[in-house]
């Protein structure tokens, strides 16, 4: 049976290839183009281990996804690639705020300069790219600016992010050196926006809000090293039974978006260029706010639920910035996406709420780290 765009038409498949689609967003996006589609993915990463289920030999769909292990970073090797496929996406990113800081050359190297050759082949080849960004593009709220005794700082037309009108504010450049990762992405997006503008390249751009489920990340030295994100550091602190640490207190707002809603809106973008093309997308879900310390909180008492546990009395405790990130750390105080434009244009909206994102996320990581962890804390003693 023939599957039809949102427009009617018949969706041919494609040879899509896939830059950094062996990591978090990549393996369950090579997922559901495999599952659902007859699309053919290519997919280049330093890593396989998050997608080995679908290369492996029993595979159903050996046939039409194939690995190239090789290092992403300054690799000018996609131009072949890139010109035999009808459509690149572009996942390859340096997102943690510990690489901000001692990483930062990196962080700009990796989000803007190594993706402008990307961005080059699409374009003299003529092929479509959908570019994953980030919705730290947006930066700080207007709303943060007014004074806390006012009423407007609660008017969503202050703080909800709008992808054709809300301004990209961010801290100083000496010592913030957060904002080198938003700068060099919203560098990108101009780019990707002025050679659609000058040489017609066909373009999408996501700006993801805090996608969450199963194969995010790491577990500091059990499967990486290092500091990742918050939700995998909170992760990490339940898997060891220890304090989550709240930086500055745990105040900054945030939504969480389940990744496998996510993907879906993906899939609409690559499945209905017509719709897609030229725009920039927020996928987030904006039902799903909380303080980072309502999210300790609500973590701690799905894991004790998934792990048959009784939940702690006291699980947080606060920690300086410097002390997690180094000196001159700077924040957004509220992401939260208008989903105007993804919906007008793709009819898509989020599904999962906050409670069940937790739950399927953390019964996965329970599942699977709970004793590789225990293993790794016994060999420390």
């Amino acid at each position: 049976m023939e599957r039809v765009n949102l427009d009617g038409e018949e969706i041919i498949p494609l040879t899509i290839c896939l830059i950094g689609g062996g990591g978090f967003i990549g393996s369950h996006l090579c997922e559901k183009l495999m599952a659902d589609t007859s699309h053919k993915a290519i997919v280049f990463d330093n890593h396989s281990d998050k997608i080995n289920h679908l290369l492996d030999q029993s595979s159903p769909w050996r046939d039409r996804i194939e690995f190239h292990k090789i290092n992403i970073t300054n690799n000018s090797r996609f131009e072949t690639p890139i010109k035999a496929s009808d459509l690149t996406i572009n996942l390859d990113a340096i997102c943690s705020p510990y690489q901000f800081k001692w990483e930062p050359l990196d962080t700009i190297r990796d989000n803007f300069l190594d993706a402008i050759q990307v961005v080059k082949y699409c374009t003299e080849s003529k092929k479509r790219l959908i570019h994953f960004s980030t919705c730290e593009v947006y930066g700080k709220t207007v709303s943060s600016f007014l004074p806390k005794d006012r009423d407007l700082r609660q008017d969503p037309e202050f703080y909800l992010l709008k992808e054709d009108a809300s301004p990209c504010i961010f801290g100083p450049v000496i010592e913030k050196h957060r904002w080198s990762y938003a700068c060099a992405e919203q560098m990108m997006e101009s780019l990707i926006y002025a050679e659609d503008a000058e040489h017609g390249l066909d373009f999408t751009v996501v700006r993801p809000f805090n996608w969450i489920g199963p194969r995010m990340d790491f577990n500091p030295r059990v499967d990486g090293d290092g500091v990742p994100r918050v939700f995998d550091c909170f992760n990490n602190y339940l898997l060891r039974g220890e304090k989550l640490e709240l930086v500055g207190g745990g105040k900054s707002l945030r939504t969480f978006c389940y990744i496998k809603d996510a993907i879906e809106a993906v899939l609409l973008m690559i499945e209905n260029p017509k719709r897609a093309n030229g725009q920039i997308f927020n996928v987030g879900n904006p039902d799903n706010e909380v303080t980072v310390k309502q999210l300790a909180e609500m973590m701690t008492e799905v894991y004790a639920k998934v792990a048959g546990k009784s939940a702690p009395g006291s699980s947080t405790t606060d920690v300086s910035s410097k002390v997690s990130y180094g000196e001159g750390y700077d924040d957004s105080d509220k992401l939260i996406p208008d989903m105007t434009i993804i919906s007008k244009q793709l009819g898509w909206k989020p599904k999962t709420s906050l409670q069940d994102l937790l739950e399927i996320t953390l019964s996965y990581e329970h599942q699977n780290y709970s004793k590789s962890i225990k293993k790794a804390l016994c060999e420390i003693r």
